[in-house]
């Protein structure tokens, strides 16, 4: 692979990682989100399968697959589940922040993101480190899902955002991690989906619903 082309497969990878975070906030719709969601797993799978190339890993070649089966198959698979039994609560209705607020905070997120990550892509200048923003942007996004969001379920997706931008970054950093060290981080990630999907079925099984909000009036 041409240094050319790998900065163009680079760049378009990042490109799917953060225009996914963006559409998480952007749409209501959960079976939307949750499409999002694989969407970005694929383009997750995508960036580590060009760095496997460029340093010719068959390692990292596993990682990849690994990364793709669980983040866009595994997981947007027991999103879909949850959501099935989730009754007729399908959208996001009464978000903390309205669409318009919430693509204002992507932009400056991005910024902050760009800004905080300056050091690390001035310690070891490359093509990778100059995509470390991308994956501290993802993060960010996801954070703020998760504080922004009533509903468990797009907590839940925001929660894997957030870890999936951890994954990005880590990847752009290293040049890649053991098989090992990624498969331990993917099984504690599929813990707790697994762990936060039967909370969600208690709860709507208790109270009728998952909206946060309603739950703390019961509280109340």
């Amino acid at each position: 692979m041409s240094d050319t082309t790998y900065v163009q497969l680079l760049d378009l990878a990042c490109g799917g990682l953060l225009l996914t975070a963006v559409l998480v906030l952007w749409r209501r719709e959960l079976v939307v989100i949750i499409g999002v969601f694989a969407a970005q797993g694929l383009a997750l799978a995508a960036l580590v399968e060009v760095l496997a190339v460029h340093e010719g890993s068959a390692e990292l070649g596993g990682v990849a697959v690994g990364i793709l089966v669980l983040r866009a198959g595994v997981l947007p698979w027991l999103l879909r589940r949850a959501l099935a039994q989730a009754g007729p609560a399908r959208r996001e209705t009464r978000p903390l922040v309205n669409v318009a607020a919430s693509l204002l905070a992507a932009a400056l997120l991005t910024l902050l993101a760009y800004a905080v990550s300056q050091p690390l892509v001035t310690l070891a200048p490359s093509p990778a480190t100059h995509a470390i923003p991308v994956g501290v942007t993802v993060f960010l996004i996801g954070f703020f899902v998760l504080f922004s969001r009533r509903r468990a379920l797009s907590q839940l997706v925001g929660f894997l955002l957030m870890d999936n931008g951890i994954t990005a970054v880590g990847f752009l950093t290293t040049a890649g991690v053991g098989l090992i060290v990624e498969l331990g981080v993917s099984l504690d990630v599929l813990l707790a989906v697994l762990v936060l999907r039967i909370l969600t079925t208690r709860m709507r099984e208790t109270f009728g619903d998952t909206d946060l909000d309603e739950l703390r009036e019961l509280h109340d």
